[in-house]
This record gives structure tokens, C-alpha cells and sequence, in this order.
């Protein structure tokens, strides 16, 4: 099955990991982090500089795509259109 995510397709029997992360700044100059989007619910509450939302997605050749979304409604809206596509 191929999906396809801001026009990059993908086959998914080639993805190994695939899934939306917050990223957040880890204090150490421009560097920045993933974590999941329940720790950033539950735990970070005006802990952690919020730089964005992602999708990420990793293949069996070791590549490894980021699709980064400025807003939860955005990433929230990418992830139904993925959905959407999983489900055919």
C-alpha cells in the first residue's frame, strides 16, 4: 500500500516507525527534541518551549522523513488524512 503524506508517497511495507511527536526546544542552543504528544499534555504545562508538531516516519533502509506542523489542528488534521488513507 502506498500512502502519501505533503505529496511524498510512501510504500508503508518499507516503514518501520511512524508517528506524530510534539518538538519542543531542549535548552541547549537551537537544538530541539521529540516527545510524545500525552508527555506534552500531562507532563510539560509551561515547562518547555514548544517549537512545533510532527509526523515522522522511518524506513527499513535506515532513511528517515519529518512533516512539521505549527499547530496541533494542523498535525491533527494531516493525521485523519493518513488515517483515511490506512483504512482503504
Amino acid at each position: 500500500m502506498i500512502i502519501t503524506i505533503k505529496d511524498k508517497q510512501f510504500d508503508t511495507a518499507k516503514i518501520t516507525q511512524l508517528y506524530p511527536a510534539a518538538i519542543i526546544k531542549t535548552g541547549h542552543g537551537d537544538e530541539t527534541t521529540q516527545v510524545s504528544l500525552e508527555w506534552l499534555e500531562v507532563e510539560a504545562k509551561g515547562k518547555v518551549e514548544l517549537e512545533g508538531f510532527g509526523i515522522f516516519i522511518h524506513l527499513s533502509d535506515d532513511e528517515k522523513y519529518s512533516f512539521v506542523y505549527e499547530s496541533r489542528e494542523a498535525l491533527d488534521e494531516a493525521i485523519g488524512e493518513l488515517s483515511a488513507q490506512l483504512k482503504h
